[in-house]
């Protein structure tokens, strides 16, 4: 898969899904191998010299007023490591825990967190040698950062925690071995630094957006799909009424549901009939959807900004020879970004369940009941609407933003946290249950085409329907629908769906 070099350029969240999900070999440019010497190089100087430095020289948090002699300076690294990974849940899947690490070594790259390069040259290796440290997804409250998780990885570096080798759960010794890695004698400040910022609920954040961002395409498909099933106009998607409310999600949302809709004869079959004006689900589905664009685009920008920013605590500055205590870590503008996410996601979620008991409804498509024939004996798409329904229901549960919480920790030192990692959890499991969503209207839609017409749907709509086709096939009589939805769902992820209608009909924005 080639190789990403972490240096002056800053990673975009396209970089960072490469990172985790294609896993390329990972590197470090010389000129931040040297940043990250020229920094080290000024941490040990001070600390030979004496000088009070929070983390390196004192405790930490409640305890940053006890000194610490240089000869404890080691024990105190490890300490922190093995005191902070309290964290609990399940392991954070792989992918996530590679995000983590690439985030670090872009981080650690900028030269400001006084680590030595051979600490995160370490890090680059357990990337590249496939060793991903099990790290507990709970446990975090979003200020100091991402602490506890951020301990857990750090402790395989030592030779300590567990970590995944080739499907194998190791101790973190055992992994370093089999991977003929010896464990790191941690200096001065390197656990500090390996503990402090919010790599995790950035690396989860980061994630989210992109697949949230692929969803906002595909959703305008699935609309597009149910609406021309649904006898629905093409008229809500003129260009005209758009440009006198210019919210750039709505228009670019209108732009693609006109475009995949174009060259249809469904919709041209009824052009003339009694119905004055569609359902809001459909007829407003460029406003909702748009919407939740402008939500995701929101988090992009502050997702990636955060890619590309030292969190730590104390920052060193080579420039100027000093180092600034502050509170870098502090997760407040990722969680406020992701809960509003969180909340987008629903709502795509929200409509197109809305769209699906159109679908199923006779009372409301006109088609058979639950898309199938022979209803009584066949159940059809009934449960799977009732899938939908629930996803959407639990979708209002977790949108409770987390960012609206606090709780102070280490004896009131801290007393505001950010929540930011549940926050970031949370909008993820809701971007996960959107896709479900929208793969069931897919699923529904592309059935009611076979039940509907011989007529022939706008040219998008005729490229997504033959690659649903190709891996689900009608639905004549009821099967399991969970396999047929992971197909549909699949197909999204894989990019599949959207390749074939961009290629039919160009570019969705």
């Amino acid at each position: 898969m080639g190789e990403l070099i972490v240096g002056e350029a800053p990673l975009s969240i396209e970089d960072l899904v490469t990172l985790a999900r294609r896993k390329p070999r990972l590197g470090l440019s010389p000129a931040a191998a040297e940043k990250i010497r020229a920094s080290r190089a000024l941490l040990e100087g001070w600390i030979r010299e004496g000088r009070k430095i929070y983390g390196m020289t004192t405790g930490f948090g409640a305890l940053s007023d006890v000194a610490i002699s240089t000869a404890d300076a080691e024990r105190l690294q490890e300490n922190i490591l093995m005191s902070h990974a309290a964290g609990v849940g399940s392991p954070l899947d792989e992918e996530t825990v590679r995000a983590v690490i690439g985030l670090r070594v872009r981080e650690f790259a900028l030269g400001h967190a006084g680590l030595r390069l051979e600490t995160v040259e370490r890090l680059v290796e357990l990337f590249n040698r496939g060793i991903v440290p099990v790290v507990p997804e709970k446990g975090s409250v979003g200020a100091s950062g991402d602490l506890a998780p951020l301990a857990h990885l750090g402790l395989v570096l030592i030779g300590r925690g567990e970590a995944w080798v080739e499907g194998r759960r190791l101790g973190g010794h055992e992994a370093l071995a089999a991977c003929g890695l010896e464990p790191l004698r941690l200096g001065a400040g390197e656990g500090l630094a390996l503990v402090n910022g919010t790599a995790v609920m950035t690396a989860i954040g980061a994630l989210a957006v992109h697949d949230a961002s692929r969803l906002a395409r595909l959703i305008d498909l699935a609309a597009a799909m149910s609406l021309e099933v649904l006898m629905g106009s093409r008229m809500e998607f003129n260009p005209r009424i758009h440009a006198l409310r210019p919210h750039p999600g709505q228009v670019a949302s209108a732009a693609n549901l006109e475009r995949i809709t174009r060259g249809s004869e469904i919709i041209s079959s009824h052009r003339d009939c009694s119905r004055i004006q569609d359902a809001y689900t459909l007829r407003c589905s460029p406003q909702v959807h748009g919407a939740s664009r402008d939500a995701i685009a929101h988090a992009r920008r502050v997702l990636e900004i955060e890619m590309n920013a030292a969190t730590g605590n104390p920052l060193f500055f080579g420039d100027t020879s000093e180092f600034l205590l502050g509170g870098n870590f502090h997760g407040q503008p990722i969680a406020l970004a992701l809960d509003f996410l969180g909340i987008a996601a629903a709502e795509l979620a929200d409509v197109s369940e809305r769209r699906i008991e159109r679908l199923v409804n006779p009372q409301l498509s006109g088609l058979p009941a639950f898309l199938v024939r022979d209803g009584g004996l066949n159940s059809g798409f009934m449960i799977a609407q009732y899938t939908a329904a629930a996803l959407v229901s639990e979708n209002k549960v977790l949108a409770h933003p987390a960012s609206v919480d606090s709780i102070p920790t280490s004896a009131n030192k801290e007393d505001h946290v950010s929540m930011g990692t549940i926050a970031a959890r949370q909008c993820r499991q809701i971007v996960d249950h959107a896709e479900h969503v929208v793969a069931i209207e897919l699923l529904c839609a592309a059935q009611a085409l076979d039940l509907f017409t011989n007529l022939k749907a706008g040219e998008g709509t005729r490229a997504a329907y033959r690659v649903i086709r190709e891996a689900v096939p009608p639905l004549e009589r009821d099967r399991v629908l969970a396999d047929d939805i992971a197909a549909v769902l699949r197909l999204m992820r894989s990019g599949a769906i959207l390749q074939a209608v961009e290629e039919a009909i160009g570019p969705l924005v």
